[in-house]
């Protein structure tokens, strides 16, 4: 089973919860339809983003900084500061506050969850702390440490003298103010944040890991080398050591990891099950047909398998403004058609078109695009009930139609079988204009019978001859950005 993880908002979407139902809703009295409506849809885990105390600091950083106030003006327009609740990756605590139900709450929610069959995923955020975490004053030989006055560093008073802190960064953006960066160049430091992380997987089923790559240690290194380290030095990596502590303990226990920078690969060996496909998502976005091909024709199998496909997060422009809605359909049955975890943002179902900062608790009113949610109720119930990230998986290579035909490079084809007398084609033209290709399924007694072949998003019905599909391959012939799935059974 592949999974299919819906990712909350947790301040929003129980702030919006208690609107619709006229009362106080949190994690612990969360109503019963929600849970049936996921299990409806086929999510199989849900991520609470945005569930632990956000540092206060984090907040007065986030009521302040004149470009964040702009992005609120342009997301909500009628925002108020009771309205900021500061970022939710820059943490004073793993702890559920009380307002969003409290650490009882979660075990509510977590067990209700389970339940119904889902299971519940967290966020872990290792690079970094809040400015007002208190190791910041107790435990500053935790955080990598600078000369006075270090562009990116500010001033902690420990009471036993003042030292300079960096700001949490990846390389190649500015520094995140609201942030402390811890060292894990430091034995102590890799220590206590495995305690955490043990202590977060005793709440949950798995992980979201923030920016995972930048623990690496050669990533660490190179990042941190301006800064000297003070203290007992780390051998070995990070996440080798923390996965497997957490695994003897929790056995099935999910590990994701937002990465970048080509290190996908290197994170699924030291022991993450899945790893997100930026890649994929950005020959989406960019309308990069061809690419999107080679991309899945040419990574390995289990890599693909263990890749995160996604269309929007809370990170990146909503799929609904970046593409058109045919664009979007196409897009959507892709990321849903393909092996690994399939990835599905709060509001994406709905086409919203709003990317929220995430120092932001209120999302503003949207209406439903009804033809896209109509789109989502099909495909997802299509999924549900046939092969596609249940089954055996194989991705097709097109064919030319003719000599000359290049269109053939449009398509990305996915073949899915769960039972010997029925398999389906996820099949997807990326392009702008009509494509032809052939393919040949490779489906054990393919040619010893007659398929019906039926568009589960559509209306198209036909018959197929199997010896024919399996000597030539199956034609197919499609409109600009064609977004079918097609199932085949035998023919009665």
């Amino acid at each position: 089973m592949h999974p299919l993880l819906y990712e909350l908002n947790t301040r929003c979407w129980l702030l919006e919860l208690s609107s619709q139902h006229g009362r106080s809703i949190d994690l612990g009295n969360v109503p019963d339809t929600e849970f049936q409506t996921w299990k409806r849809l086929g999510f199989t885990h849900i991520w609470l983003m945005g569930t632990w105390t956000t540092c206060s600091r984090a907040r007065e950083f986030a009521l302040t900084d004149s470009s964040l106030i702009q992005s609120y003006r342009q997301a909500l327009p009628d925002w108020t500061p009771d309205d900021v609740t500061g970022s939710p990756y820059a943490l004073a605590e793993y702890q559920v506050p009380d307002k969003l139900g409290g650490e009882e709450g979660l075990r509510k929610f977590r067990r209700r969850l389970n339940e119904h069959g889902l299971k519940l995923i967290l966020d872990f955020v290792p690079n970094h702390t809040g400015l007002g975490h208190p190791w910041v004053r107790m435990r500053p030989e935790l955080y990598v440490q600078a000369v006075p006055g270090t562009p990116d560093t500010f001033a902690t008073d420990t009471g036993l003298g003042v030292f300079w802190v960096a700001h949490g960064k990846d390389p190649f953006f500015p520094a995140w103010r609201d942030t402390a960066q811890l060292d894990y160049r430091r034995a102590d430091t890799q220590a206590v944040m495995r305690e955490v992380l043990r202590s977060v997987a005793a709440r949950c089923d798995g992980v979201r890991c923030d920016m995972a790559m930048l623990l690496l240690k050669d990533v660490f290194a190179k990042t941190w080398s301006a800064c000297s380290l003070k203290g007992p030095q780390a051998t070995g990596e990070f996440w080798t050591a923390a996965i497997a502590e957490v695994r003897q303990a929790f056995p099935d226990f999910l590990f994701m990891a937002e990465v970048y920078w080509d290190l996908e690969e290197n994170l699924q060996q030291i022991g993450f099950d899945y790893t997100y496909d930026k890649w994929l998502y950005d020959h989406l976005a960019n309308d990069n047909y061809a690419e999107t091909q080679v991309h899945l024709l040419d990574v390995p199998r289990e890599f693909l398998r263990r890749s995160v496909h996604f269309l929007e997060n809370h990170d990146e422009q909503r799929a609904s403004r970046r593409f058109s809605l045919d664009e979007h359909r196409v897009a959507a049955l892709l990321s849903l058609g393909l092996p690994g975890m399939r990835l599905v943002h709060h509001g994406q179902l709905q086409g919203a078109r709003t990317q929220l900062p995430v120092q932001l608790g209120r999302r503003p009113d949207e209406p439903p695009d009804p033809a896209l949610t109509r789109f989502y109720e099909r495909l997802l119930g299509a999924l549900r009930a046939h092969a596609v990230g249940q089954g055996e998986f194989e991705i097709l290579r097109p064919r030319s139609a003719w000599s000359e035909n290049t269109s053939d490079h449009c398509f990305v084809i996915v073949q899915w079988q769960s039972s010997p007398d029925a398999f389906d084609l996820v099949v997807v033209n990326l392009a702008a204009q009509s494509s032809q290709c052939y393919v040949t399924p490779t489906i054990a007694g393919l040619a010893r019978r007659e398929w019906t072949m039926v568009d589960l998003l559509g209306e198209e019905k036909f018959w197929r001859n199997g010896h024919e599909m399996h000597q030539r391959g199956l034609y197919l012939a499609v409109p600009p950005r064609a977004a079918q799935l097609f199932h085949f059974s035998p023919a009665r």
